[in-house]
């Protein structure tokens, strides 16, 4: 029993210290949906809450917030900002292909477009964290 828990809290710290030497690969993207009107953007909310939030994380997706303008200049009611993580640049390829392949996707996202596009502009820009960001 002594020596199962020895090799365990060794294992422990093997794994602990690899982690620690591992470079931190991750990536964040910030997407900005832009919609022609409030009720698109109504609409994209409901495709998110419904929809999309569930399959982004099924395809391996860490999502860190969704933000609205509050400033008309700056695209309030028109305007949806989110913030996703990625294991790596690679990984975000990868998760990207697969979503936007999936069959579920394809289907729910023909469905919400039936009267026309949500998002007229969708900008997505990758970010590492800086050595003193929070989020390192």
């Amino acid at each position: 029993m002594k020596t199962t828990l020895l090799i365990l809290i060794c294992l422990s710290a093997v794994v602990t210290t690899a982690s620690a030497l591992a470079p931190d690969t991750r990536v964040f993207e910030l997407r900005t949906y832009h919609t022609a009107s409030p009720a698109k953007l109504e609409a994209l909310h409901a495709r998110f809450r419904n929809h999309s939030i569930r399959l982004l994380t099924k395809h391996g997706m860490t999502l860190v917030g969704f933000w609205v303008p509050t400033d008309a200049d700056n695209g309030r009611g028109t305007t949806l900002v989110y913030l996703v993580a990625h294991k790596s640049r690679e990984a975000a390829t990868a998760s990207w292909a697969a979503f936007r392949a999936d069959p579920e996707w394809v289907r729910v996202k023909a469905e919400s477009e039936k009267d026309g596009v949500l998002a007229e502009k969708v900008e997505s820009v990758f970010m590492s964290p800086t050595d003193y960001s929070a989020m390192k």
